[in-house]
């Protein structure tokens, strides 16, 4: 018999026994959905958070104070806080900074604003920032309305204003083109509408379209204190340079903070690659754990698997002592009773690949993310039930093969 006959055989029997078999295919699916529903929610969520780290390019980096958010800790000492980069120390280092290489700077101002235009006005949520004409070229960022900040208006800190596309939602009926020349309100203070960024999405179940971004002087003007902050973005010519750049940036920053050759420094680079590949790895865990939780759910299956050819191999006694009679080998019982193994389980892992990749997308889903067919998983998935299959018909299958031939025609 060849594969083909086999196959049929395979099917034949398992809508003799349907009850049993459904049960089975089903614990399959049970486990292949574990372990593939996971597996795609971490890859997804992975890949939205790549696709939505607007913070940095590859190419680019950010200064930032050394221990921001964190305390830090060496040799029982409590290390140093950096300060504050002050608005000074950011356009010293941005007049200085010879390496061919855009720098951008930004202040983060508020993420409480409540922004109006006429009768309309949006939640207290939305999130303002201060930036300069570099800031969307450095990230990656791109308008569908409208125009960037002009240098001059930047640095006189006039009252204008890029919007996301949260604020069309709620002021403009989502039409980018009415909001252009448009005045909102931040507060009490008015703004005229140049441009809207192109809509960004969520990331980490938080919209990154509801924000408004005004010049950086002017934010300065009205959120800025002796405590803040001003982000320095570094984007190299060319991403082979980007270490001579760190090098350099490093080098420049330690003299305008004034550092001693002893002292450490009081600033750090943040790249989103290295943070991307942190996630990477701290997820390996999670990983196994969904390979272990497949991985006994999948056991139980293929006991019962086991169990369930042992019964048809005892019941098909007498189909195997006439298919011996008329001229079947050995050979050929063992490879149709395994066809019938690995035919049920594929049935199954097909089953739970589907809830697999259904189950792990809509997570990522209404975390922001995107949909996305995990392939590497789902041929884990088939290569898994293939093996599960292989291992719990191979017992009942060198059974049936055995049986002798005149002892299974007699066979009641």
């Amino acid at each position: 018999m060849n594969l083909k006959e086999n196959i049929k055989i395979a099917i034949r029997s398992v809508r003799n026994n349907m009850l049993r078999a459904i049960l089975t295919i089903m614990i399959i699916a049970v486990g292949i959905t574990a372990l593939i529903g996971i597996l795609t929610a971490i890859d997804v969520a992975i890949y939205s958070l790549s696709e939505n780290f607007t913070s940095l390019g590859a190419n680019s980096f950010v200064l930032y104070p050394k221990g921001e958010g964190a305390k830090g800790n060496r040799k029982g000492r409590r290390a140093k806080r950096g300060e504050p980069i002050s608005f000074d120390q950011a356009m010293d280092f941005k007049e200085r900074f010879e390496f061919p290489a855009e720098v951008s700077i930004n202040m983060f101002g508020t993420s409480l604003a409540t922004i109006k235009h006429d009768k309309e006005k949006t939640n207290p949520n939305v999130k303002v920032r201060g930036i300069d004409d570099l800031y969307f070229a450095i990230n990656g960022l791109e308008l569908i309305e409208g125009r960037n900040f002009s240098p001059h208006e930047v640095m006189n800190g006039n009252h204008r204003a890029i919007i996301g596309m949260d604020i069309v939602k709620s002021l403009f009926d989502e039409k980018p083109e009415v909001a252009m020349n448009k005045m909102i309100s931040i507060g009490n203070i008015k703004y005229k509408v140049i441009g809207v960024l192109k809509s960004r999405g969520s990331s980490m179940n938080a919209s990154e379209d509801k924000v408004v971004f005004t010049p950086l002087l002017n934010a300065k003007r009205y959120y800025g204190s002796s405590n803040t902050n001003y982000s320095i973005a570094v984007a190299a010519n060319r991403t082979e340079d980007i270490e001579d750049a760190e090098s350099n940036t490093i080098g420049l920053f330690r003299n305008i903070r004034g550092l001693r050759l002893s002292q450490d420094n009081d600033f750090a680079i943040f790249k989103s690659d290295g943070l991307i590949e942190f996630i990477k790895e701290n997820t390996s865990k999670l990983r196994l754990a969904a390979v272990a939780i497949g991985l006994m759910t999948l056991l139980g299956a293929a006991i019962g698997l086991m169990n369930i050819m042992l019964v048809s191999v005892t019941e098909r006694t007498r189909e195997i002592g006439i298919c011996k009679a008329i001229g079947a080998t050995k050979n050929n019982v063992l490879i149709q009773f395994l066809t019938e193994a690995v035919v049920i389980c594929q049935i199954g892992g097909i089953v739970g690949i589907i809830f697999g990749i259904l189950i792990g997308n809509g997570v990522t889903l209404v975390m922001g993310g995107s949909f996305m067919v995990p392939w590497k998983w789902v041929f884990l998935g088939v290569a898994t039930c293939m093996i599960v299959g292989v291992v719990s018909g191979l017992y009942p299958a060198l059974k049936a093969s055995r049986l002798d031939p005149i002892e299974s025609l007699r066979y009641e």
